[in-house]
């Protein structure tokens, strides 16, 4: 049933010994989270409820990037930190720790694998590095974005996705193609904005 739904997908599981669940929903197109890493982390998790608090927004310390908006990512890294901060303040061994995947492999990415906003580990050789479509949504969004036109946006999402793959890729990739291509990707950009025209004010 689950691999039936077709479109974008973010789906939050905050319960216990949920990680089989992200492995079953893992696809493209679709921002998954479990708040553990294991099917053996049977206790009460906590990671829901720090969720839900830095979705909505509301707390400035949870905008990493500083665009006035909180992304699923984001959430995911603060509510995950808050709950390491949890257990090492009760001096109590850690009995959750919750995953990420949005690059459709199943294998989820924990929160100390990010470096700011940037995953820095692979759960495997090759695999893509999640995080890049979970920093594009926002559940709620900054006065500009939603007033952005869905269909720009969404193509504004996907070329900003090509440009982290090349700067990924910017070591094994020739310097004069590397910049060449950044260039090409960076232009799209820019004239889709110029499309948009003025975002009007209130």
């Amino acid at each position: 049933m689950a691999q039936a739904l077709h479109g974008e997908l973010v789906a939050i599981d905050g319960a216990s010994a949920n990680a089989p669940f992200l492995r079953a929903l893992s696809g493209k197109d679709r921002i998954i989270i479990s708040a553990t890493k294991s099917a053996d982390e049977v206790f009460y998790t906590r990671f829901g409820e720090f969720f839900a608090r830095a979705i909505g927004g509301t707390l400035s310390e949870v905008d990493l990037d500083r665009d006035g908006q909180v992304s699923v990512l984001e959430a995911f890294l603060w509510s995950s930190r808050q709950v390491e901060r949890f257990f090492e303040t009760e001096g109590r061994l850690a009995t959750e720790h919750a995953l990420i995947d949005d690059n459709g492999d199943g294998l989820g990415t924990r929160a100390d694998w990010f470096d700011g906003l940037r995953c820095t580990k692979v759960a495997q050789e090759g695999a893509k590095p999640d995080g890049p479509r979970a920093r594009q949504i926002a559940f709620v969004m900054n006065a500009d974005e939603a007033k952005l036109d869905p269909s720009l946006r969404k193509r504004r999402d996907e070329l900003e996705r090509q440009v982290q793959e090349l700067r990924d890729q910017k070591a094994k990739t020739d310097s004069a193609a590397y910049y060449q291509r950044l260039e090409e990707l960076l232009l799209q950009i820019g004239r889709l904005y110029q499309k948009a025209g003025p975002v009007p004010s209130e």
